[in-house]
Formats: structure tokens, sequence, C-alpha cells
């Protein structure tokens, strides 16, 4: 079996065991013949192999063993340079931002955590100190907007776009600032529904260069980006802005903001190598967005993990409100003539009383992330924002979300999700059974190789008829699609194929389906970007995705 795709945290995989023997053998090959070639050492190596390896790793421990692979590790990716082999101090030529253009090969040049393969989760490469200099050069920009601030492991962006969009239908001013995107950059950052221009990302990118220049900070692509997003938020005077946490939440970029109210939302299994392997370790770095007087917002979730969200709640002083236990909550599925299969949610509160109202997204678990919405919007009404009721839930019904249970093309069809991680995919496949008809579903499926993938495997099993694997063009991340292939046959009988890009893996799904059947992919935000830019650009499908501007 392929466990060096399985991931969890704690344990060690064969490449990392080949590491180890390979720094070994090298090592003795030296010390008997000083003429033996490096070339001729590596052969050893690999015939030696990670059986030789994993008594090494015994031998000396697993703390050694780990320093020894770091340290061979480092010396591998030092021979190509590449972004893996940044860090946030690393300082790139100048660049003359005087265009668009020159904007986005400015952001290129960061150091980009999204797409490195290891991360080291510390207050060296995740620093607000940084953030903190970065801003204060700027004129603390993040401290002149009113936000609110979301957390969680999934269901961020469509708790983000909900709260979003009930308070643009009353007339406010909203600023969104999500992560990742898909095909354009600028989708992270938003007002009222509308992407930030061009001009302003050129103008945002010069007063960020300029900024770290004076405070003498090198920013990550993400500090950069959430810079960029507080200053253009500030500058056009927004009411509120909607601030999704990048990941984890103590140490992120985004959290130097005091909002008017955080949420977390569902916690699941995802990044474990970063934020820790057990369920209450995960929960704890997302609620390091808690604010002393700040009203947190969780949903009721597992005894263990509550108990996390209670214990840094009363050790900040943030007020804890648990949906579906301190806050009335209930949610039923049902189908009717106008809405088809949908689910209604019943919501209240001493001053609400919301009965029987429609989840605008599709799914049995955004009702989740529909009650978090509805009591996030509730605290800002407390903060003195005017939000009606009947414009909160007219403003509900017309939340749409990129890359989530969307069609981007009616012939053939295909469907995008970004699910990426087991839990997502498990409501994907969920839902795509209740909300899409269709006779056979072909999966178009690419992941991190970082992610849980036997588990996201298991996930596809249960929906796909057929998969189609393949990676993303520009993820370092991104697992071998054979190697996907490889563990989903021994854990499947279902028929499968490898496709070279997203285009190629798109093409050979289509040749397997007929006019009833549905194309899905999905598997990393990465993927469905690709497949996103490969549909707008093919004249055989009738895409649903307007161009950008």
């Amino acid at each position: 079996m392929n466990s060096k795709l399985l991931g969890r945290t704690g344990s060690r995989s064969p490449s990392s065991a080949k590491v180890v023997s390979s720094s070994k053998v090298a090592t003795k090959a030296v010390k008997s013949d000083k003429t033996t070639s490096r070339s001729a050492s590596a052969k050893v190596a690999a015939k030696v192999g990670a059986k030789v390896g994993a008594k090494v790793a015994a031998k000396v421990g697993a703390k050694v063993a780990a320093k020894v692979a770091a340290k061979v590790a480092a010396k591998a990716t030092a021979k190509t340079p590449s972004i893996l082999t940044q860090t946030p101090t690393t300082r790139p030529a100048k660049i003359d931002i005087n265009g668009y253009q020159a904007a986005l090969k400015w952001l290129a040049e960061r150091p980009d955590i999204e797409r490195m393969r290891v991360v080291k989760y510390d207050d060296g490469t995740f620093r607000l100190d940084r953030m903190r200099a970065l801003l204060a050069a700027m004129g603390n920009p993040h401290e002149q907007i009113q936000a609110v601030h979301v957390a969680g492991t999934v269901g961020k962006g469509s708790t983000c776009a909900m709260i979003a969009h009930m308070l643009e239908e009353c007339d406010y001013t909203v600023g969104v600032y999500t992560s990742p995107h898909f095909v354009d950059v600028r989708e992270r950052i938003s007002i009222n529904n509308r992407l930030i221009t061009k001009p302003s990302m050129v103008e945002m990118a010069k007063k960020v260069q300029t900024a770290a220049a004076k405070a003498k900070v090198e920013p990550t692509f993400f500090e950069a980006m959430t810079a960029m997003a507080f200053k253009h938020f500030a500058d056009e005077a927004v009411d509120i802005a909607v601030i999704e946490v990048g990941l984890g939440g103590r140490l992120d970029s985004t959290n130097v903001l005091t909002p008017l109210v955080t949420v977390v939302t569902t916690i699941d299994f995802d990044h474990m190598r970063i934020l820790g392997d057990t369920l209450p370790k995960i929960a704890r770095e997302k609620a390091g967005i808690f604010k002393r007087g700040v009203p947190a917002i969780v949903f009721d979730a597992q005894p263990e993990v509550n108990r996390v969200f209670v214990e840094v709640a009363e050790k900040v002083g943030a007020e804890l409100k648990i949906v579906n236990k301190d806050i009335e909550f209930s949610s039923r599925f049902c189908t009717s003539p106008e809405l088809g299969p949908h689910t209604r949610v019943c919501y209240y509160t001493k001053q609400s009383r919301i009965e029987h109202l429609p989840v605008p997204l599709p799914g049995e678990h955004q009702a989740i992330n529909c009650g978090l919405a509805l009591a996030a919007v509730e605290c800002v009404r407390a903060a003195g924002f005017d939000c009606p009721e009947n414009l909160l839930t007219g403003g509900l019904a017309k939340t749409k979300v990129l890359g989530r249970m969307e069609l981007i093309s009616d012939r053939p069809r295909i469907l995008v999700d970004g699910a990426h991680n087991p839990s997502s995919l498990n409501a994907l496949m969920r839902c795509v059974g209740a909300h899409v008809p269709y006779d056979s579903m072909v999966c178009v499926f690419g992941c991190c190789q970082d992610k849980d993938v036997g588990e996201m495997l298991d996930r596809l099993n249960l929906g796909a008829d057929k998969v189609i694997f393949t990676r993303a063009s520009s993820n370092p991340r991104a697992a071998d699609p054979h190697e996907l292939q490889k563990l989903f046959q021994e854990r499947s009988g279902k028929m499968s194929q490898v496709g070279r890009t997203v285009g190629e893996a798109i093409q050979l799904a289509l040749r397997a389906t007929s006019q009833d059947d549905l194309v899905c992919v999905t598997g990393s935000f990465y993927v469905v970007g690709d497949a996103m830019k490969y549909v707008s650009e093919q004249s055989q499908f009738q895409s649903r995705r307007p161009q950008s501007a």
C-alpha cells in the first residue's frame, strides 16, 4: 500500500525512510572509498531501500532520523531553487510595480505557504509581529474597519458568503476577503460581490511594497494579500468586512483584527501535520481568533471540541455562544415544487424568531453554516447595524459561492466543487446524490499529497462510478495521479484512468459519459481552478462562467 500518500501525523512514510537510508549509506561510502561518486552512493541508497531506513530509524530513534532526513532533504532542494526553498526572510530583487502584470510578478515572488510541501508551524514562519509591522507602516488599516472574522476546517467560504449577502441586502457596503482563489487572484478581495479592479490591485501592491521596505520586513504572499485587502477596504470605507482565516487561526495573518464577532465553523481533520492530529488540538488553533470582549460563535460539536472552545473563551474573556445549545436551532431536509430538494432551518433567540427558512446552498451540511451566519449577523445587529429580518432573509436567498457545487457547463454537464478533505468530499458525494439527477458520475480527481488521501479516496468511492486521476498544473503539493490510481485500485474495484493534465482528464471523462451522465471535478481548489480555465477556453462547452474582466 502506498502509505506515503496517507500522511497521518506521527507516522513516517517510506519516502522519509529512504532519505534516512540514503544519508547513512552515502556517509559509509565516503568513509570507505573517498573516490566513490555521488551517483554511486545514490545507487547504493536506492538498492538498500526502505528496509534499511526503517532499521536505522529504529536504532537511532525518531528524533535523530528526522534531523538527518531534514538535513538531506534541505541539501537536495537547495540544488534547484524554488518557492519551496524560500523563507519569509528571503529578499528578492525589487520589482518596479508599474502595471498589473508587474504586480502579479511581485506577488508571485513572495514565499507562498499555500504551495509549500513542508511548512514549519511556529512563530518564525507565521509571525504576527511581521504582519503588525507591515500594517503599522501602512497606517494600521485593519483598525479602520469593522469586521466579522471566520475560522474553521470546513464551511468557512459558505458561511462568509451568507453573512456578506445578508449584510449587503441591508444596504451596507461589505468587503470580503477569502482564500484561496480558483482562476483570478482578485477573487480573494471583493466589495459587494465585485472583484477588486486591476488598477486597485496595482495601487495596493505598491503600497504594501513601500510599507514592507519602510518596516524592513519581507511579507509572504498571504501576508501581502491580507495587507492589500485591509488597505483596500479602509480606503473604500466599507461599512463592514467579512474576513476568512487562511490557515488555523492563532498564528494566521488575519488574526491582528479586533472584530465585532468571531466565528468558528465545523472542526474536522485537515492540515494535521501543522495544526495537530486530534480534533481538540485543531480546535484550539482555530479558537485562537477569540478576543476579549468579542462574541464568539461556534456550532455544537463533539464534547471534547466544545470543552476546548469553552476553555479558550473563558481564558481570553470572550462571550461564547454555541448554536444548537445556547441558541435554539433545528434543520430538516425537504422538497418543494419551487425549490426542489433543499434544507430549511429554524432559529430562535430573544431577538429573533426565524422559522422554516430555506438554506440557499445545496447540501444538508449547509444548515450548520446557515445557523452560524444567522448568529454572526445577530451579533452585528447588536453592535448597532440596522438589519431588518425581512432583508436578511432576502439577502440570504441570493447567496452563491464560487466553486462549490457549481455547474460550469450545461452541455456536456460538468460540475466543480473545491472539496479538499474527507469531510467536505463526503458532503459533496451526498449533496450530488440528493440534488443532481444523473445516470452515472465520472469524477476527475486530484488532491494534495499532504491530505488524508486514503480517507478521501474512500469518500470518492461512495459516489463515483469511474474516476480519472490528474494533478493541477501549478501545485507543487499535488499527489502523483498514478500513485492515487494505484491506491484507489487497492481500495475499490471501480474503473479508473490517469490524465496528465486536468484538461486531458476532462476529455477522458467525457468519452466515458453520455448525455444523462455527470462529470464532477473535485479534490482541490487547484484542480477546480484548472478545470474552470479549461472549460472557459474550449468552444465545445456551453460555459456558464463569465470571462474575467
